[in-house]
């Protein structure tokens, strides 16, 4: 019983982590849809043309770009955490007790997938809404907004208010499809993260060259001698 409640503290522990790290993201991405939607449904008759095009497009690239910035931050303080776990495992092995770290949560470790898992949660929301509206709207322009849908706008409004724009405007586009955004945090969390644990461990191992360098300089430079001030005890210097 004691090792059950052991694992159960271990994976909520994990998951956590994850929903932690993936909110700033889900907060930039509710922010792009309401930004988004401000700027499309500022006129009375909706519009999809070329500026609503670029407008969809900023807000999406800003979000997704947020995301990868803090995807990076990530994956660098991951993997110092990954360095600190093999240390204190290592010491494990040889001495028989682990190195106490108050600092170390072995959830914070770097895993390759754990990037494609923070965006995967935040991936949730655009999936969530996009089948939503692929069973509950029509396509076409006589589709009316009602109170779910306004909620779907403020949760995701980045990948639906195109679709719902195209709708509006006459061209029948799937709800369905607009599930593909889920993509964009997906890709954008997992590449980025990685990259910043690479960046972070590359940036490590320069260190430790420089640092390596400085010592061997520092023991191959030639040893003043010390002659005292004794007569004769200095060499005389050749002319």
């Amino acid at each position: 019983m004691a090792n059950f409640k052991k694992k159960i503290k271990y994976f909520f522990g994990y998951a956590w982590q994850m929903i932690k790290a993936a909110i700033p993201s889900m907060f930039m991405y509710i922010c792009a849809g309401l930004i988004l939607m401000m700027l499309l449904f500022r006129k009375k008759e909706l519009e999809w043309n070329g500026s609503s095009i670029a407008w969809t497009a900023v807000c999406v690239l800003g979000a997704a770009a947020y995301n990868a910035l803090i995807a990076w931050a990530h994956g660098g303080s991951h993997y110092e955490m990954l360095v600190s776990g093999n240390i204190k495992r290592s010491t494990a092995e040889m001495y028989g007790s682990a190195f106490k770290m108050s600092s170390h949560k072995e959830a914070k470790e770097y895993r390759v997938w754990k990037g494609f898992l923070i965006g995967g949660i935040n991936a949730l929301l655009p999936l969530i809404v996009g089948v939503v509206f692929g069973l509950s709207f029509e396509l076409g322009p006589d589709a009316k907004l009602n109170g779910g849908a306004l909620v779907a706008f403020l949760l995701s409004g980045w990948s639906i208010i195109p679709f719902y724009c195209m709708n509006a405007t006459g061209t029948a586009v799937s709800y369905f499809l607009s599930c593909l955004f889920a993509l964009v945090p997906i890709v954008a969390n997992g590449v980025f993260y990685i990259g910043g644990a690479y960046a972070r461990r590359n940036k490590a191992i320069r260190q430790q060259i420089l640092a390596d360098k400085a010592a061997e300089a520092e023991a191959n430079k030639p040893k003043k001698i010390n002659y005292g001030a004794l007569p004769g005890s200095k060499p005389k210097k050749r002319r």
